[in-house]
């Protein structure tokens, strides 16, 4: 086990390369088995050699080769890319607040950048998606701003019960609000699409405009995870090693707005991925986030695959909405670490 050169008032941060390494390897392979699991599963029944033919002598009048380039390809791809996009969202922002139950979905972010689409579906449905997504980062922001500024003037602040409660209520609250404009402008269909979030629908059009967005968001991440790891420490600690705090979190602030804003803007809602995937995570690789942040990408991708499978065969020819499934595990795990966390709840 390696430790790193900082240390807290009580013990000296651990992290473990070799296994952030091995699941770094594995996960990347796991994300491409399952691709091409997510490719052969469905109502069609597809062969692996069928898969081959239509990537390397593709047939525009083989039904099942345009099944495979227009339909699965496309959604296999956009699950690996939201579910990377999701997990390092919640781990940036779990290591930022040093809450531990720090989520998209719980604080409202998806919630806001989902009221946002609706705005834009009701007032211009005609809008092209490369700029729809735009608006779904300015609707990210909105939803974090008001969540936190709810929690931070309430009485005794930021407390991670205080931002679950203030996620809970401006949740409810947009939620309520699109529900009214999807009846009044009847636009039920993309709203029941948001609410339970799924890659059903995704193409290679969405996938090519929110693949720049999240490589470029994952890279960010990336190049600020040291600074994140001593966030993690404590305010007064990161500033007394010499961190800018304030610029940090405004920069982990823009990151998660980015990748939560283009997964939104394809898949929905989907939440509790940021939640679950970091602390699984960080039991596995310690506490260092140049480990925690590529390993909670290649995860959460690894997670949405699978979990995407599922929805396509649990209840088959019929579809169970992504979001659901996801929420049968992310429930459990959120009830558990606010047990474990209730003393500082």
């Amino acid at each position: 086990m390696a430790r790193l050169h900082l240390r807290t008032n009580e013990a000296p941060i651990r992290t473990r390369p070799l296994m952030a390494t091995f699941i770094i390897f594995i996960g990347i392979f796991a994300i491409l088995f399952g691709i091409a699991a997510s490719i052969v599963t469905g109502v069609a029944n597809i062969s692996f050699s069928t898969v081959w033919n239509s990537v390397f002598a593709y047939d525009s009048n083989n039904e099942h080769h345009v099944i495979i380039q227009s339909l699965r390809m496309p959604r296999a791809l956009a699950g690996a890319l939201v579910g990377a996009a999701f997990a390092v969202s919640g781990a940036i922002m779990q290591g930022m607040t040093r809450n531990p139950i720090a989520d998209t979905g719980l604080l409202g972010i998806n919630a806001g950048a989902g009221f946002v689409l609706v705005l834009v579906f009701a007032f211009i449905p005609s809008m092209p998606f490369e700029y729809i997504i735009l608006f779904s980062f300015i609707g990210a922001g909105l939803g974090a701003g008001l969540v936190y500024g709810i929690a931070y003037f309430a009485r005794g602040g930021l407390t991670p019960l205080r931002l679950v409660l203030a996620g809970a209520v401006v949740g409810s609250l947009v939620t309520g609000v699109s529900q009214a404009l999807s009846l009044l402008f009847q636009i039920n269909y993309d709203l029941a699409f948001w609410s339970a979030g799924g890659i059903s629908t995704a193409e290679w059009f969405q996938v090519s405009v929110m693949m720049p967005w999240i490589i470029v968001g994952l890279i960010a991440a990336m190049v600020l995870s040291r600074s994140i790891t001593i966030l993690s420490l404590g305010e007064e600690v990161a500033a007394g090693l010499g961190q800018r705090t304030k610029l940090i979190k405004g920069i982990g602030a823009v990151i998660v707005m980015i990748l939560t804003g283009a997964s939104v803007s394809t898949v929905g809602g989907v939440g509790f991925i940021g939640l679950i995937v970091p602390h699984i995570v960080r039991f596995l690789v310690g506490v260092d986030y140049r480990w925690i942040i590529p390993c909670s990408a290649v995860l959460g991708g690894v997670l949405v695959i699978c979990a995407d499978i599922g929805a396509k065969i649990i209840a088959m020819p019929y579809e169970t909405p992504l979001g659901s499934i996801i929420a049968v595990l992310g429930v459990p795990f959120f009830l558990y670490l606010a047990r474990k966390e209730r003393r500082e709840l």
